[in-house]
Order: C-alpha cells, then structure tokens, then sequence
C-alpha cells in the first residue's frame, strides 16, 4: 500500500469518524422531534405496516430501544445509518484514482446538503429509505456493467427493503425504468421484481386486512384544494432542503453537461423526476419540503463527478459550496438551544411533565392531534391517545385504538377548546383541560347517512333547501353509549366536509347505544344560506363536548346551487 493511498484512506476514515461523532452528540443534545416520539411508538408495537409508512422505521426504533433507552434508542440506527451512507455514496461515485484532495471534494459535496444533516440523527422513514436507495443505486450501477443472477437477486432484496422503508420508493422505481427501458426486455430484472413482491408480502397481507389505510390516506385523503400557497412556496423550500447553493451547482451541471452513461442518465432522471413529481402533487395539497431527498444522492454523485473535469465547477465548489458549510455549522449549533424551539426542536417537555402533574396516572386524551400524545407518552411513559374531529386526519392512532380500553374509567382530556375545561397551574406551567368520568368517546362510533327518499346520482340543492335524511349509528365498544351521559352528552350534527360547515338538525331521541348495536334513525334540516356553490360531501357527525367525529368515507356527494330567491324548497 503506497503512502498517498494510506493517506487518502485515513482522511476519508476521520471523515466519517468525525460525522458519526458529531451525530451522536447531536442526537444526544437535541430534544426529540414531534414525528420521532411518534415513530418510536411504532417500535412499541411492532407490525408489517402502520397508517402512514411501512415498518421500517418502527423496527429501527425497535432495535435501538433494546440497546438504549430515551434519545438514543429512537436515534440509534439512524446516526449509524447516516455514517453508513457516506461510506456507500463514496462508492457510489466510482473514484478510480482516489487522493484526499477527492475525499475532501466528497465531504464538501455530502455536507452541503441540508437534510443530510438532519438525516443524520433526527429518526424518520425517509433514513433507511436513503441508506437502501443507495445500496440499490451501488448494486444498480455494477448490474449495468456486468449483468448478473446475483445481482439482480441483491437488487430484487434492495427494493423490497425500499418499499419497507417509505412508499416514495416506487417513483425511484420508476424513475430507474424510464431512464432505461432495456430492463423491461431483462429477465433477471422481472425475477428481481418478483422477489420484492414475495418479499412485500407481509406487508401487502397486513394492508388487505386493515382495509388499505395508507393507499386511501396517500392517494385520497390527502387530496385538499387547490391553494397558490402550496405552489408557490415549493421552490423556496427545496432551496433550503438542499442548500441553495448546492442547488445552483446542480442546475448549471444539468444544463451544460450530458450524461456520459446509462447510469448517469437514471441519477439525472431521479433528479429531475423527483423534483417535477412532488411539483405537480403541490396541485392538489401540501407537499412537505423532505419528500424529495432521495434526491440528495445524485446531486452529490453528479457533482463529484463533474467537478473532477469542470474546472468553473471546482472552483465554485471551493469558494461557495465550501463557504457554505458554516451555515450548516451554526444550524447545528442552534438545533439544541430555546432559539430552535418554534421549530419544534427544544422546549416541548415541560408542557407534557406539566399535564403529567395534573392527570397523574389518568390515562391522556389530546384533541385532534397524534404528535402531542407520541410525545406525552415518550417523556412520561404513560398511556395517551387523541380524539379525532372531522377536519382532523386519521392517523396510526385510529387503528390502535388505546381509548378504547379506557371507556368507562377516569381519563383527562387536554383540549384548549371545551367548554368543560379548567385551568391547572402547575410547576411547569398552566395545563388547560379536565376530568371525564365516566368516560366516553363518539371517536369509534360508525355512521351512516342516505336521503329520503332516494335519488339516483348526485342529489342537487340550493342553499337554504331543506333536507331530510335517515341514519345509522353502530357501536363497535364493549361498553354503551349514553347520548345523556350528563357530562359528555352527544348531539348529532351535519357536516359538509369540503367547505368545513356543521349545522344543526332536528332528529329522533337518540338515548343509549348496547355494546354492539345499531341505532337507525331520522333527521331534518335546512341547508345554510351561505353556503357557497359547488360540489360538496355531507355527512352526519356527532359532537360530544370534546369533538365532532364522523364516519367521513361514508360521506354523500352532493351538489349546492345558489339559494333561490323566494323561498325554500325540499328534497
């Protein structure tokens, strides 16, 4: 081994050792993530899938709670996979004639990026996508040299592993076959797909029996309207997802330079793809700022790569993207510090330690939200859930269903906005909420709703139309509901979902539910005024002094017509 290949393998060495190193105190120093302590709980209830994401993430956190306990056993395998990951991109970029020159132009390049830096400690699904992502990549580009059984096998694994990891690994996918549609003429490329497909059975098998929560949560549920906003603001957020400067690298190697290899081409296509896709997805609701850092691979494989033979790029590396690299500094120095807290990454315990004196060993119901329950039970241990309103989305929490066990016994409710509500000061502060006992919930109830009469397709109103409806109300619990519970009395209520109005309806006495039963019943109302025209879903809800829960899949579309001007027409 000659002195310069000693040398550059030593500084690429201390390179990694000092991001391992920097990640675990990090990850020690800078409080828990609202989307962290949920995923951890994924780990205490392991399964081949939840609501969200496939399990991977769970199983990491899984693992490292049985080497560690608090920060570091969510942490764990992600400060350990980020290190891994630079290791297999300086793979990836296929160095032949390596120096620490080269090494020091990679780690410039990898700690450019933004949410490499996040990645590297901070527990979400996106890190083992990027650490298979990149594995595939490896295996993809040496497969395209040489084409062999034992690869295409490897690869059949690495996309099994991807798809276990987030769902975003399909247009990766994708984006791999359009940038070489040779594969689709490869017999070894269909075996490998075949086993990724064996291998996702498990976790095809758990969606057809939970009814395919995360097909219709990703591809329906999470469809809202237009807003310029989600437009307009995708841009400026992919700059600081990637470091803005980085970003002008990119673009200016994407336009100068073609690629010089198949391979190549599917990095530029994952590019490109990735940016353009979750663009368009902006059309039709928000698109988180993460959701294309697996791009965050090519750009710093095709930087590298040029910028050995682009002289402007080696000097822009090294007087702005080197720069850059303080910012990145004074980020992480910020992370663990009060400046970071509107961000969600200091000051959150006290608030739950505070609840935590009120309730004492009450179980916790939060209002409407699944990060602030992950995040009760990950500072106290103890048992929490939330209840879910209308506009609220569902979450993991809908299918594991802990307030089930509690109906009947005394829960506290945290909620800002009851009207049953008092204030308890504390020594970490004032906890707004109260005491339910007996305690019950409209969360599981099972609605139903269809016009009288009935009409074939989609019924038309005009606003201020008076309407009546019958219903169903189906009671999964153990326990009866009580409509006249005294404290948590219920009331049924109609929601028009796309336009988020509730208005009030004349109905049959609803008293209590058996566990088990179905209550059927009528109701009248009349339709607001001041509804807007247009197409809408209504649905029966039932208010229960805490929410207004409804079954919204069984929602009816309907049409509303602008009010007619000289009276009132029924259906």
């Amino acid at each position: 081994m000659t002195r310069e290949k000693c040398h550059w393998k030593t500084f690429l060495c201390c390179g990694i050792f000092v991001w391992l190193l920097v990640n675990l105190l990090q990850g020690c120093f800078t409080e828990i993530q609202e989307d962290e302590a949920y995923y951890a709980l994924y780990g205490e209830h392991l399964a081949w899938g939840y609501f969200d994401h496939p399990p991977m993430v769970g199983l990491m956190t899984w693992l490292g709670s049985r080497l560690f306990s608090g920060l570091m056993g969510v942490r764990l395998l992600t400060i350990l996979s980020s290190s891994l990951l630079l290791f297999i991109l300086w793979k990836l970029v296929d160095e032949a004639a390596p120096d620490w020159k080269k090494v020091g132009l990679f780690l410039t390049l990898f700690g450019s990026v933004t949410m490499l830096h996040l990645y590297g400690f901070i527990t979400t699904p996106d890190v083992p996508l990027l650490l298979f992502s990149s594995l595939f990549l490896l295996v993809y580009r040496d497969y395209l040299k040489a084409p062999s059984w034992p690869r295409a096998l490897w690869m059949g694994v690495l996309m099994a592993c991807m798809l276990y990891s987030k769902y975003h690994a399909l247009l990766l996918l994708g984006l791999v076959v359009l940038s070489n549609l040779s594969l689709l003429k490869d017999g070894r490329f269909y075996v490998a797909c075949g086993v990724a497909l064996l291998l996702m059975t498990p976790h095809l098998l758990w969606q057809v029996r939970a009814d395919f929560p995360s097909l219709r949560y990703h591809l329906v549920q999470r469809s809202e309207p237009f807003r310029w906003q989600y437009v307009l603001e995708y841009l400026p957020n992919q700059l600081l997802v990637f470091n803005p400067f980085t970003v002008a690298a990119v673009v200016a190697v994407l336009v100068r330079h073609r690629a010089q290899d198949r391979f190549e081409r599917g990095l530029r296509f994952l590019m490109v793809g990735f940016f353009f896709f979750f663009w368009a997805m902006a059309f039709r609701g928000h698109v988180e700022p993460h959701w294309t850092v697996v791009s965050a691979l090519p750009v710093v494989v095709l930087l590298y790569r040029w910028s050995l033979s682009d002289q402007r790029l080696r000097r822009y590396v090294k007087r702005v993207i080197l720069p850059s690299l303080l910012l990145m500094l004074a980020l992480r120095i910020v992370l663990p510090t009060s400046l970071s807290a509107p961000y969600g990454f200091s000051g959150k315990e006290p608030h739950y330690r505070a609840v935590e004196a009120v309730a004492g060993d009450a179980p916790v119901a939060f209002q409407g939200s699944f990060q602030q329950p992950a995040l009760y039970h990950y500072f106290t241990g103890k048992a929490s859930s939330t209840l879910r309103s209308y506009y609220d989305r569902m979450t993991q929490f809908d299918l594991w269903q802990f307030d089930r066990d509690w109906q009947g016994g005394k829960v506290f409710v945290q909620t800002t906005f009851s009207t049953l509500n008092q204030s308890y000061p504390t020594d970490f502060g004032e906890v707004k909420g109260f005491f339910a006992s007996p305690f019950q919930s409209a969360n599981r109830l099972v609605t139903d709703q269809w016009f009288v009469p009935a009409r074939e397709g989609i019924p038309s109103f005009h606003a201020g139309d008076s309407i009546q409806l019958e219903y169903t109300i189906h009671n999964p619990y153990p326990q009866a509901v009580d409509f006249h519970h005294g404290q948590l009395d219920m009331n049924l209520v109609l929601l028009l979902l796309d336009t988020g109005t509730h208005f009030y309806a004349w109905h049959d006495t609803v008293g209590t539910i058996p566990p088990g039963a179905t209550h059927t019943g009528w109701l009248k109302a009349v339709l607001p005024r001041e509804l807007p025209p247009g197409r809408n879903r209504l649905t029966l809800g039932i208010g229960d002094r805490i929410s207004i829960f409804s079954t919204t899949e069984h929602a009816v579309d309907v049409l509303i017509e602008s009010p007619t001007p000289d009276r009132n027409s029924s259906y």
